[in-house]
């Protein structure tokens, strides 16, 4: 069991740390809170564990790369292994991302919390504050224990696997449109309903592959996904309509590509997965499942990018891969 008083707060940017000038024709906010000023900024932490804060990167997190990321992940996990109940603060441009990928890495029984904030630490109202109190709260508690990698945002927790940002400027920008919340922080407690198995995790040294994410809309003719394999990628996410649906030309385009490299598919709509035999027209789910893509269940086209990336990365060949994504496939 983790020792669930003592919580690490990893600093990793975004608007939580950010201050500034809200008035147009000013400079607007910057980053400037470190991990030691967020957390001497919140009054009460210390009701939950004795809490430490330390700066991986201070950025705006549209401007991470994918070995900041990687850095951030790994030591949230190394601390986590420790038996450190952790909080990575995170700008929530590119959380869901991050956070996916820490729970690719995530190998412990200590929970990891990741939190961020929509208005910057200057503004009036600003939610920093307590969405940082309540994730300190989660990541303390007993029953987040072996949960792997969850969000807490708004007073709602999600899962890291099924979160996606849903609003630009809402105080619950996250929501989980397949599974729904796992629990609420309420009055400073954390009340768990529901739990998200775990998947075996992955340890990719670094993330240097390239993988692509490749919409489809109504009328493709294939020129996008041309284009994106001219650039000899490594792997491809790709969009499908409904439940699993391409236009003929395009579904054998990409079944060939899927012969050489991981191609992984998703369906457009938020909530669902791709079907096995509904429909039997050219190009419906049956014939994509006839082919080499892989489907991506219920992840988003941004997560299953981070977990292709991981999977590549970590040495899986394209039957791994397909083996990895069945686990949340259905």
């Amino acid at each position: 069991m983790p020792n669930a008083r003592k919580v690490l707060v990893l600093a990793a940017g975004g608007t939580i740390s950010m201050k500034g000038e809200l008035e147009s024709g000013q400079n607007g906010v910057l980053p400037a809170l470190d991990g030691e000023g967020l957390v001497e900024a919140v009054e009460g932490l210390s009701a939950f564990a004795s809490v430490e804060g330390r700066t991986v990167v201070n950025k705006p997190s549209a401007h991470l790369t994918l070995d900041d990321q990687l850095d951030i992940c790994r030591q949230a996990r190394d601390a986590a292994r420790r038996g450190t109940g952790v909080v990575v603060t995170h700008g929530t441009d590119s959380l869901e991302e991050t956070a996916m990928l820490c729970d690719i890495l995530h190998d412990a029984e200590a929970p990891i919390v990741f939190t961020g904030a929509i208005r910057p630490a200057s503004a009036p109202g600003a939610d920093g504050p307590a969405n940082l109190l309540d994730a300190v709260s989660v990541a303390a508690s007993a029953e987040a224990a072996g949960m792997g990698v969850l969000v807490c945002f708004g007073g709602e927790i999600h899962h890291a696997r099924c979160v996606r940002k849903t609003d630009t400027v809402s105080l619950v920008a996250f929501s989980s449109p397949q599974v729904g919340l796992l629990g609420r922080v309420t009055e400073g407690h954390p009340i768990i309903w529901s739990r998200i198995p775990r998947n075996p995790p992955l340890d990719p040294p670094n993330l240097e592959k390239s993988v692509l994410i490749v919409p489809t809309a109504s009328g493709d003719d294939g020129t996008l996904a041309r284009a994106a394999l001219s650039t000899d990628p490594d792997g491809v996410v790709i969009g499908t309509l409904g439940a699993g649906h391409l236009a003929p030309p395009v579904l054998e385009l990409w079944a060939e590509a899927a012969e050489q490299i991981p191609i992984v598919a998703y369906c457009r709509p938020e909530r669902g997965v791709i079907l096995s035999s509904t429909y039997g027209y050219a190009g419906s789910e049956r014939d994509l499942r006839g082919t080499g893509l892989i489907p991506a269940g219920f992840l988003s086209p941004q997560s299953a990018r981070m977990k292709l990336l991981a999977a590549l990365a970590a040495g899986l060949s394209i039957d791994e891969v397909r083996w990895a994504f069945r686990q949340d496939d259905g």
